[in-house]
């Protein structure tokens, strides 16, 4: 696929493999995040978008081999390798061993983990909300290794780190990346 496809074709591509609540609404929020990043990034929204939103297309379907099967899904729908290789490259260190290179893919992988906790934090808030949420809640939870325990804290940090961000600016971004999604993912309110 020389061309991306259309972001309701990569959600029509998604729902075939991804069926739970839970699991549409990270790769929404990751979608919305990246699409901040990609307009921080002067980058191409539309296409960071469709990462993020396709980035665990096989998770569901094999959870203990998750990014061992993405590659042929990713390839029998259509995708080309570079594509393939962002997907992967957001499990590094965990479950793949291909490097995130690209600004693309470096956000990816510093905010695939991160998102869950904001999420966590909103969900605490009387408001249930991640629009009143703000960056001090969120450092202090995630200073608590039992809060969202399964969040690994380490890939948050090398995310950062590789995208050359301190922690708070990871943090604050992805926030308010977040709340231009916030209908999407159900934090936006009571």
């Amino acid at each position: 696929m020389n061309q991306l496809p259309t972001r309701d074709e990569a959600w029509n591509i998604l729902t075939k493999y991804v069926t739970t609540d839970h699991l549409q609404r990270h790769v929404l929020m990751v979608e919305g995040v990246m699409r901040h990043f990609a307009r921080l990034y002067n980058e191409d929204e539309e296409a960071w978008g469709i990462l993020g939103m396709l980035h665990d297309i096989d998770f569901e379907l094999y959870p203990e081999e998750h990014l061992d099967h993405a590659p042929q899904i990713l390839r029998e729908e259509g995708f080309d390798e570079d594509f393939i290789h962002s997907v992967v490259s957001h499990g590094y260190g965990i479950c793949s061993d291909t490097e995130p290179v690209s600004n693309a893919e470096k956000v990816l992988f510093a905010v695939d983990e991160l998102t869950g906790l904001i999420y966590a934090c909103a969900l605490m808030r009387p408001s249930k909300s991640v629009m009143d949420l703000e960056l001090k809640s969120v450092k202090k939870k995630f200073k608590t290794a039992n809060f969202a325990a399964n969040v690994n804290r380490q890939v948050i940090q090398e995310g950062a780190e590789r995208l050359g961000m301190s922690l708070d600016d990871l943090i604050r971004e992805t926030i308010l990346g977040m709340r231009e999604c916030a209908d999407k993912i159900g934090l936006a309110g009571e």
